[in-house]
């Protein structure tokens, strides 16, 4: 049975394409949901840097890529919201914002 966790660390890899940055570190992932008798179904909630990233579609697609790799997935569900709007400052990891030149 897939957990949460799992789907966490299996996102670790994913990078945000205009960054090059983790999509976790970033904070753009919002919450991961496991649902079904053996937690097959797979949500995320997430957003992208810049409402107009032109490269949505294929980011979003990487992510549900990594979902359904992790074991016992069966099916991955990429929601992209925009609220509350990512800030960086808040959001992202201290190392992140080291790396950005925000403090």
């Amino acid at each position: 049975m897939p957990t949460t966790e799992q789907v966490r660390e299996a996102l670790v890899e994913v990078k945000d394409p205009e960054l090059n940055l983790g999509i976790l570190e970033l904070g753009l992932v919002y919450d991961i949901t496991t649902e079904g008798e053996n937690g097959e179904n797979v949500t995320v909630m997430m957003t992208l840097t810049s409402p107009m990233c032109p490269v949505g579609p294929m980011f979003k697609k990487s992510v549900e890529d990594h979902v359904l790799a992790v074991e016992g997935v069966k099916t991955a569900k990429v929601e992209i919201t925009f609220m509350p709007p990512w800030d960086p400052a808040t959001m992202a990891s201290d190392d992140v914002k080291a790396m950005l030149g925000i403090w």
